[in-house]
């Protein structure tokens, strides 16, 4: 799956021989909303016909991305699949980079090496174990984590570590957000000296109501987290 930037003025995200705009990001948002295909392009002042067939078009492509309810004691109504969700965070990351930020910050962390998988590695640190591409034979070492590769969801979104190669994953609190023309630096306690940071965009700062004392989930891919050895004297 490739990330890339269509055009001047549009974002997109292509995915297979997908191509997700973000015409497309703003009405699944609104789905999950407001409940409902129907409710989402009322609210976008969209035709109905084209926000359903824009659906079906891209769930054709891509797989399920709407639950779909309908009928029942609550009258129906619709949901973004686990799947559509992580079809958004790769959207704002891929926003985020399209900004042509210069620096990056990163969170480092030490811990030390206790398992090795080739260049994998498992390292215990402050806030807990996380999988890291560690240096060989080293045993002291620092992660460092950078900003734009740290997703957040709610915990009660966060999908299973089987079902998303995002696999490194620290439960915490907001502590601070700082917020830019269109991202936002995102400050977490994960019960470690260290406060990890989160690079998101302001549309994701809205959308999981991020705000000091919000609970979050932050998720790192391995391959996106190095370990460089300790040197002590």
């Amino acid at each position: 799956m490739d990330e890339d930037v269509r055009g001047t003025l549009e974002m997109g995200l292509a995915v297979g021989d997908a191509v997700v705009t973000d015409r497309d990001v703003v009405l699944f948002e609104a789905i999950e909303q407001h409940g409902s295909i129907h409710a989402a392009a009322h609210a976008l002042e969209r035709s109905y016909s084209h926000a359903q067939r824009r659906v079906v078009e891209l769930e054709e492509a891509l797989g399920p991305l709407v639950d779909r309810q309908r009928g029942g004691s609550g009258g129906g109504g619709s949901s973004l699949t686990e799947d559509a969700r992580a079809l958004l965070a790769r959207f704002d990351r891929l926003e985020t980079a399209a900004e042509g930020l210069t620096a990056v910050e990163e969170t480092v962390l030490s811990g030390r090496v206790i398992e090795r998988d080739g260049e994998l590695g498992t390292v215990d640190c402050g806030p807990g174990r996380l999988r890291a591409l560690v240096p060989p034979e080293a045993e002291a070492v620092t992660v460092a984590i950078r900003s734009d590769a740290v997703t957040l969801t709610p915990p009660e979104e966060t999908p299973a570590p089987e079902e998303t190669s995002a696999r490194n994953r620290f439960s915490g609190t907001v502590e601070a957000v700082e917020t830019g023309e269109s991202v936002a630096r995102v400050r977490l306690d994960i019960g470690s000296e260290v406060s990890l940071l989160a690079l998101v965009t302001r549309t994701s700062v809205d959308r999981l109501g991020l705000e000091p004392g919000r609970a979050v989930v932050a998720s790192f891919k391995a391959t996106a987290t190095r370990a460089t050895p300790t040197h002590r004297d």
